[in-house]
């Protein structure tokens, strides 16, 4: 019946274009510190960033000169068992993570990928609802 219908029939969120200037460096950052692998299409400027085990696809866009490093309003979370962990291996493989943060049932630490937007490593996805 149509009440039971979406209005909208789409799919879910599935991927999230990030403008950069340094695209090379957001390969590496995301390939060496989240597991993904970089994909691409022959005359396409789109790096396609996915990891073997699904999840969202980042979409790596070259920015525009008026374009600012960080101008986005958005934080890309990466669940996580044990925060204090994946933060100290980070840091030993040198990027800057802020302290961990303790909430009502799980723990999260804040940082900033090359193009500096916010990433997060969160374990909020594993703690009990």
């Amino acid at each position: 019946t149509s009440a039971t219908r979406s209005p909208n029939p789409t799919g879910p969120c599935s991927r999230l274009v990030i403008y950069c200037h340094d695209i090379d460096a957001m390969v590496a950052f995301y390939s060496t510190h989240f597991g993904y692998q970089a994909f691409t299409r022959d005359g396409d400027r789109i790096i396609e960033l996915r990891r073997a085990d699904g999840g969202l696809i980042l979409m790596l866009h070259p920015a525009g000169k008026g374009q600012k490093a960080g101008q986005s309003l958005i934080k890309l979370v990466f669940e996580v068992e044990d925060v204090e962990s994946t933060r100290n291996a980070l840091i030993k493989s040198g990027v800057d993570v802020g302290p961990i943060h303790q909430a009502d049932s799980y723990q999260f630490a804040n940082l900033k990928d090359p193009a500096k937007n916010s990433v997060s490593i969160s374990s909020r996805a594993l703690a009990a609802l």
